[in-house]
């Protein structure tokens, strides 16, 4: 078996994950990257081509099926490939692929939270129930790209000119950012915290550098590595428990694998989940070659690329492939 994924966003440490538990790998990579991807020696083979989403294609599907590719998701997938369109995707992907379209849509995201019990920020209906101040995020994973706050439906209308499709407006709950990212093993039943991360944002994290108002955009440009107290930590896995176990019932067999919760903790030491990433997340770059956390349970270099390396050579080797991908 060869492990692939695409030549973006956590592809290193997804291919340095397999090199050290013995795998081949393969990337499907742009013309643009092929040399930086190069530069690093850890991909066997480099399919080139234009567009990813020409890994759709019948042509290219064959090829990956018959080179007995399994493809690991991450951020790009959700973006350039698109969610849906993964549905139909007959080469093997690590984890559920139903997952990834509760994760892109929104609304099914926050009918997950709220069925798992969890606590989330307010949502609007429409721009004229906007009583306080309001995130508004566009569809997709763009990396933040595009998002504005807003205090009133002028506003609103004043920024985006009209309500679009998979747009959500919801409260901006004031308080500290903290993206922790677990792995679920249906193997064993275990739900490990790997690391948090916070995410480094442009404009917003550079205005207090300004000597005028601007306005805030969320671009995600890179992650920060942060420690949590470890007295919320019972609280992030309670949601985290919860989560996995409602995605049983809600999109069979539910949710395993890598994923990131993204939280937002009040100065009452209040927990709100707002968004999840339901495969691995860039945050788990910055602990190479150490998660911390796992390096708690395991006493052992563990990065989350490895993790997943992991999880499907003890899948092989038992015969339970079928467990671990869709």
């Amino acid at each position: 078996m060869i492990i692939g994924t695409l030549a973006s966003h956590s592809a290193l440490q997804i291919l340095r994950g397999a090199k050290d538990e013995g795998f081949d790998t393969l990337l499907v990579c742009d013309e643009k990257r092929r040399s930086f991807y190069e530069r690093f020696g850890i991909a066997d083979e480099i399919i080139e081509v234009k567009d990813f989403r020409e890994i759709l294609n019948r042509e290219m599907q064959d090829r990956l099926i018959e080179r007995d590719v399994l493809l690991v998701p991450h951020g790009s997938f959700v973006e350039y490939v698109g969610a849906k369109a993964m549905l139909d995707l007959e080469v093997p992907v690590f984890g559920n692929k139903k997952v990834l379209e509760w994760e892109s849509d929104r609304k099914k995201s926050l009918e997950w939270f709220r069925k798992a019990g969890i606590k989330t920020p307010r949502e609007y209906k429409k721009p004229e129930d906007i009583d306080e101040l309001c995130i508004v995020k566009l569809a997709g994973a763009k990396g933040g790209r595009g998002y504005r706050l807003v205090r009133s439906a002028d506003e609103f209308y004043r920024e985006f000119g009209e309500l679009r499709r998979g747009m959500l407006l919801q409260q901006y709950i004031v308080g500290t950012r903290f993206y922790p990212s677990f792995f679920y093993s249906p193997l064993v039943g275990e739900n490990d915290l790997f690391s948090i991360d916070i995410r480094y944002e442009s404009n917003a994290d550079a205005l207090s550098r300004l000597p005028t108002r601007a306005d805030p955009t969320y671009v995600v440009t890179g992650n920060i590595p942060v420690v949590m107290r470890e007295s919320l930590l019972p609280k992030v896995f309670e949601y985290a428990d919860s989560l996995v176990e409602r995605s049983k019932e809600l999109f069979p067999p539910g949710l395993y694998g890598p994923y990131c919760l993204e939280l937002c903790c009040t100065d009452e030491l209040e927990m709100y989940l707002f968004e999840i990433s339901a495969r691995i997340v860039a945050g788990t770059n910055v602990w190479i070659p150490y998660a911390p956390y796992a390096y708690l349970k395991y006493g052992d270099q563990l990065t989350m690329g490895r993790r997943i390396a992991i999880e499907i050579r003890k899948a092989q080797e038992e015969g339970r492939i079928w467990e671990i991908s869709s």
